[in-house]
């Protein structure tokens, strides 16, 4: 991913308002992150942990989108779950249910799509094995890890296809 701005990221958001994007809290980490290693950005608000933010590239610009971490019952350490874009195996709460409201009318009528993420939204460095997951990382597949960013890319394209469209 190229690196952004905070300007390039507060105006790419497109399930949100101007004033909600003004407000949101950028990652802690925001000067070191390391662009080149990133599908995608994503994080939690620091002011604000029930909301996550997710900015990827799109047709050549970046699109932004505002989430919702659904808080429910916190499974045992020996439950696990799986992110359904980097397909990295979670416990103890790694993997989190998060909504997108959807944009144009069916957003307006309170419309959302959910999916399942790395609660640290750091799927991009689990799947180039830069951060390990406590469970021992992903699946135990044979695909080169071109092939596992490859399916990372169009797993988070299909998800914000399901988000705009």
């Amino acid at each position: 991913m190229r690196p952004l701005t905070e300007r390039d990221i507060r105006t790419s958001f497109v399930n949100c308002s101007k004033g909600e994007t003004q407000r949101l809290g950028l990652p802690k980490d925001f000067p070191d992150l390391p662009w080149p290693d990133l599908d995608f950005l994503g994080w939690r608000d620091p002011g604000a942990p029930e909301r996550a933010y997710l900015v990827a590239e799109r047709g050549g610009r970046p699109t932004g989108l505002a989430l919702r971490v659904t808080t429910g019952a916190s499974r045992g350490f020996t439950s696990r779950s799986m992110c359904s874009l980097c397909l990295t195996t979670r416990t103890g709460g790694g993997v989190a249910l998060m909504t997108a409201r959807r944009t144009g009318e069916p957003g307006r009528q309170g419309n959302t799509v959910g999916q399942y993420l790395c609660a640290d939204l750091s799927c991009s460095l689990y799947v180039r094995g830069t951060k390990q997951s406590v469970a021992g990382g992903g699946l135990d597949e044979s695909l080169t890890p071109e092939e596992k960013i490859a399916r990372i890319e169009a797993n988070l394209r299909a998800f914000l296809d399901k988000v705009t469209g």
